[in-house]
């Protein structure tokens, strides 16, 4: 009895760091162009969203604004120093333009979070054609987690 006291307290204590570890990832980053009615697809349909999507890319005069969908998870992280930035690299005729989003996130689903940026109006049309993004979780100065695109 006494040895199996000891397997327990032993395998509390070596599993007591992996329960504090923090982790965290940025699972999926989804850029969608809204139309002037702010809509990202006309059915409620994945299909339908992505050919929506594929045509207001290549009409330019249908879009509004741009949206980036962001999946993202952490666990043992203070709560109150966790933010979001997204870095959106365009170009706006021979410019390059770099625009930077950050926003304070919070925990809301068991698994998962999907946080949104948007870009509209003025600050929209100065940015140009979406070439590259990159997506990263923070906890104050340290970098949780990050995901960028092909061409970042």
């Amino acid at each position: 009895m006494r040895r199996f006291h000891i397997l327990i307290c032993l395998l509390l204590l070596g599993s007591a760091p992996l329960l504090h570890a923090s982790s965290a990832k940025v699972v999926k980053v989804l850029p969608q162009f809204l139309d002037k009615q702010g809509r990202v697809a006309l059915a409620p349909s994945l299909y339908e969203r992505d050919a929506y999507q594929a045509q207001l890319r290549t009409h330019p005069g249908e879009q509004s604004a741009l949206r980036f969908c962001v999946q993202w998870k952490a666990h043992g992280v203070d709560w109150s120093k966790v933010k979001l930035r997204l870095e959106a690299r365009g170009v706006f005729g021979n410019t390059l333009v770099l625009k930077t989003f950050e926003v304070p996130v919070k925990k809301t689903g068991w698994f998962t979070t999907w946080s949104e940026l948007k870009m509209s109006g003025e600050e929209f049309e100065k940015f140009g054609k979406l070439i590259s993004w990159h997506a990263t979780l923070w906890e104050g100065d340290k970098q949780i987690a990050e995901q960028k695109s092909f061409l970042w």
